[in-house]
């Protein structure tokens, strides 16, 4: 049962260790991401010492046998102190975290010492990755280590069970509150694993024994488990899932607003300061499209701003009629009016034909507070928009009403 668990353990584990080793780069003084990256990298190391072949590698490399027992759950006693620690920067002020992430590990420095120590006082004569708990469950040392070891790791996910649960109610988000209270359900299920290993040793000693529970034990400790390193993991990836999204939302705005900015900066390429990259060298390398999308909105309005004095009254009037007897009200109106009447200052433009009384555009008076409000409305306005053929001038644009000689 643990050569088959322990794998699909060791790669989420893994998984999580690599994609918050990430995040470390750029946020080495967040210290809750750095418990949590150790947290996943202490618990990739046990799991990996834990399997059978590498486990006999390691007796034969280091020359004591079983080594691996002490090796991999002094990781985890790391992985218990390192997760209290961040549920201690989670829930509590910076300052007071600290000294709680200090005294927790110390513990368990203090914890894995009393290990090493019982671990040396016994006589392991053979390798046993496959039912080490059981085969000395006889030997006082290992009593006494397991009480130590199995007591600690008890006592460690109650305390994570109950505090999860309790700070779950009053979390700021439903990620978190989800992953806490996943990491309750995990932990509760791992107290499977450590009673079968200290009924193990109290059996022993009355008269009973639970090596037919083996298998069910690991299963216990590393389902548990899992759904303990998922839970701490939720979090992170509802900021990367939200994150992924606003990186792909904003390459795709930048991509609709191309031909719209497009056209207007061949009227006049002074809208844009700086030439913009090829956004698809930007989606190569992985770059965000936040920056040049604000960009590409300031360039398209100052855009329309210069083309104010090509806009004709008439144009405005007859587009009006037109996307309102099609059904259109409210900004779409506005966007679909706007977008005719920088389609036909555009062809005033080429020929020349500014107009005594211009009009103002539709979206004049809508009321786009923020920055978002303005980039939804020029996404409509870039939707209604054709941009004029190549060349295209009409004489009716020398000629028309209102148009200068």
């Amino acid at each position: 049962m643990k050569d088959i668990l322990h794998p699909l353990c060791l790669a989420i584990a893994g998984t999580g260790f690599l994609f918050l080793l990430r995040d470390l780069g750029r946020s080495r003084r967040d210290r809750a991401l750095v418990a949590l990256a150790f947290t996943y990298g202490f618990s990739a190391i046990s799991y990996a010492v834990s399997l059978t072949w590498v486990w006999v590698r390691i007796d034969a490399v280091l020359g004591i046998t079983n080594f691996s027992v002490p090796l991999a759950q002094s990781c985890v006693i790391l992985v218990f102190a390192l997760q209290a620690t961040v549920l201690a920067y989670w829930s509590k002020p910076a300052a007071e975290a600290r000294r709680r992430g200090r005294a927790l590990l110390l513990a368990a420095a203090a914890v894995i010492a009393g290990m090493a120590v019982l671990f040396a006082l016994l006589t392991p004569a053979t390798t046993r990755p496959a039912d080490f708990a059981t085969y000395y469950a006889h030997d006082p040392f290992y009593q006494a280590y397991v009480l130590l070891y199995f007591g600690t790791y008890t006592v460690a996910e109650v305390y994570l069970a109950r505090s999860c649960w309790k700070y779950a109610r009053t979390a700021s988000s439903p990620s978190i509150a989800w992953g806490l209270r996943l990491i309750t359900v995990g932990a509760i299920i791992t107290l499977g694993y450590s009673t079968i290993r200290i009924g193990a040793v109290v059996g022993a000693e009355v008269g009973f024994g639970v090596r037919g529970l083996d298998p069910f034990a690991w299963a216990c400790g590393d389902i548990g488990a899992t759904l303990t390193q998922i839970g701490y993991f939720l979090p992170t990836l509802a900021r990367r899932s939200a994150a992924a999204r606003d990186w792909t939302a904003a390459h795709l705005r930048y991509r609709r607003l191309r031909h719209l900015w497009a056209a207007l900066d061949q009227a006049d390429p002074g809208i844009t300061l700086r030439r913009p990259a090829p956004q698809r060298d930007a989606l190569l390398r992985g770059r965000s499209a936040h920056f040049p999308l604000l960009r590409r909105r300031v360039e398209i309005r100052q855009g329309q701003k210069l083309l104010r004095r090509y806009l004709d009254p008439a144009v405005r009037e007859e587009a009006t009629a037109r996307h309102r007897a099609a059904g259109l009200t409210g900004a779409g109106l506005a966007a679909a009016v706007t977008a005719d009447q920088i389609h036909d200052a555009l062809l005033r433009h080429r020929a020349d034909a500014p107009v005594d009384t211009p009009a103002e555009y539709a979206d004049a008076d809508l009321p786009l507070d923020t920055t978002e409000d303005e980039l939804t409305h020029l996404q409509r306005v870039a939707a209604y928009f054709t941009p004029p053929a190549e060349g295209s001038a009409t004489a009716r644009h020398s000629t028309a009403p209102g148009a200068r000689p």
